[in-house]
């Protein structure tokens, strides 16, 4: 199945959890922290949303930050996604 967002919508997928510290231990999987860098899979055309007129500003492959509790967590062949707005991803990770 592929989706493809509309509008000022963006899919996103959390970036895994980091299986050792810089030190080297390795971590169990609920000791993990769970990140909130997300990677963009897919992004909306943009467009005339609510009356203005949106250009995106992310890109596919682009690293990104999104609010806690932001978009709506889909599962699409085993995999799981977030579609959130443009304007909930607070930056770009560079």
């Amino acid at each position: 199945m592929i989706l493809k967002p509309l509008a000022d919508r963006v899919i996103i997928k959390q970036v895994e959890a980091e299986e050792t510290t810089k030190s080297g231990i390795i971590l169990t999987s609920s000791a993990q922290e769970k990140p909130q860098v997300y990677l963009v899979v897919e992004v909306g055309p943009g467009g005339k949303v609510d009356g203005e007129e949106v250009v995106m500003t992310v890109k596919k492959g682009d690293r990104v930050i999104t609010g806690k509790y932001s978009g709506t967590e889909v599962k699409v062949d085993g995999e799981e996604l977030t579609i959130v707005r443009q304007g909930d991803i607070l930056a770009i990770v560079e």
